[in-house]
């Protein structure tokens, strides 16, 4: 089995992923870029059973571009986006890829809501869809 670890940039909050992920997805939507300052966000979807969270991250309540609920967390000492809950994905934690000790392992395997992203972005060879396929 698998073991990953990551964490915020201070460390005050960190992470252990035991297994493989369920998804590695490049976001488009306009809360993601806000909310990681770029122009995307690539997350890694794991079931949460697999994710141990050492720390307390702070949680802001969003509602994501398909107007469905989101839970962004991230460290409230340092501000660095760690994960991710999203109502159309029950189960599932959404962990930001920056935060990973070694995020060179993990690639894209689609990128989502590609209506949204900025026009300099290239997706490449990789699925693209407009929205959530989901």
């Amino acid at each position: 089995m698998e073991r990953f670890e990551g964490g915020c940039l201070c460390g005050q909050v960190r992470y252990v992923i035991e297994g493989d992920p369920a998804a590695s997805i490049v976001c488009h939507c306009t809360h993601c870029q806000k909310q990681s300052g770029s122009a995307f966000s690539t997350i890694i979807g794991m079931p949460e059973n697999k994710v141990s969270i050492n720390g307390e991250p702070v949680t802001y309540r969003d509602s994501g571009e398909s107007g469905k609920s989101v839970e962004r967390q991230f460290c409230g000492t340092c501000g660095s986006p760690l994960f991710s809950k999203v109502e159309v994905s029950p189960g599932m934690l959404w962990v930001k890829a920056g935060t990973l000790d070694d995020p060179s392992d993990y690639q894209p395997s689609a990128h989502i809501w590609t209506r949204s992203k900025q026009c300099w972005v290239d997706t490449g060879d990789i699925p693209a869809f407009d929205t959530n396929p989901g």
